[in-house]
């Protein structure tokens, strides 16, 4: 049985990834920042390096999947103080323990790295573009990216990292600052007001493709690698909201069309063939289809619909 820790544990990606890990035989220590009762749980802030030390005191981990962060470009606007301590100095915190320890970990980057890129965004783009990160969080994600490289140049370390393009789901809690979709879905399904941008194409990947070749990687580590995982289907955003609005049997009257958002990439083209290849990483959930199963969760979670 392999010790395996996931920082972020309880949040929309975490808490299925240490479902899956634990479906396949792993003993999966979860921690994040508030208290809990799930087991072989340590309440963390990675940003305090006290902390860190005392929650790799518990175990010796072979693995570590380090989730833990401050995400989106808002919500980094708003909170920048704790996205730059959580996400900057939580991986410097991080990389120190890793650096004593030697454990193999699992980084989660943003597709947000490949900030104004125009073209199609393989994992090489930043060594043969410059590349201008459009936002804080991006920002933060990209400079996790470097200290994590430098990290391994200097001491040894052992760390895959993966850029996750636009994961949606159930398990995602509604907030202003959360992802699209989920923000679409809890404002039609509440009669709330939302803004779509027409001119922004994403490539989502549904929650359970995603974890698929998240836990993947435990069984197929290859220290130094970088991978995005993608979902297939090239889409706007308001193909999205078209979804969600007919399968909830509503109209657009409360949607606000808009051209283009500031501060984010234009269009997220990806080449997610070398997860495919390396970490079997495939779309096995349709768009819709993934939207669908969404919906029914916030009904569920938020007695409503």
């Amino acid at each position: 049985m392999t010790n395996v820790l996931v920082t972020g544990g309880l949040g929309a990606v975490g808490r299925p990834l240490c479902q899956e890990l634990r479906r396949r035989g792993h003993r999966v220590w979860i921690s994040d920042r508030t208290h809990s009762h799930e087991s072989d749980y340590v309440r963390c802030d990675v940003g305090e390096f006290h902390q860190v030390e005392n929650l790799f005191g518990k175990a010796p981990f072979e693995y570590v999947y380090h989730l833990a962060a401050e995400f989106g470009r808002y919500n980094g606007e708003d909170f920048y103080e704790t996205l730059w301590k959580t996400n900057a100095i939580g991986v410097k915190n991080m990389l120190r323990m890793q650096e004593r320890l030697k454990f193999k970990m699992i980084f989660t980057s943003s597709s947000e790295v490949y900030g104004d890129y125009r073209g199609v965004m393989t994992e090489d783009v930043m060594e043969k573009a410059a590349v201008r990160q459009m936002n804080d969080y991006a920002m933060t994600k990209w400079v996790n990216e470097m200290q994590i490289l430098n990290s391994a140049d200097m001491f040894g370390t052992e760390t895959v990292r993966v850029r996750l393009f636009n994961t949606y789901g159930p398990g995602e809690y509604y907030s202003e600052y959360r992802s699209a979709i989920c923000l679409f879905i809890f404002r039609a399904l509440h009669n709330m007001p939302y803004v779509v941008y027409t001119g922004h194409t994403r490539t989502s990947s549904y929650i359970d493709d995603t974890v698929r070749t998240l836990a993947n990687i435990a069984e197929r580590f290859k220290p130094g690698e970088v991978y995005n995982i993608a979902g297939s289907d090239l889409h706007n955003m308001k193909q999205a909201s078209d979804i969600i609005l007919r399968l909830l049997g509503k109209d657009d009257r409360l949607v606000e069309y808009r051209d283009l958002q500031g501060a984010t990439t234009l269009d997220k083209k990806v080449d997610a063939a070398k997860a495919a290849r390396d970490l079997g990483h495939r779309s096995t959930v349709p768009l819709e289809e993934g939207i669908a199963r969404t919906i029914t969760w916030q009904k569920e979670v938020y007695h409503c619909g």
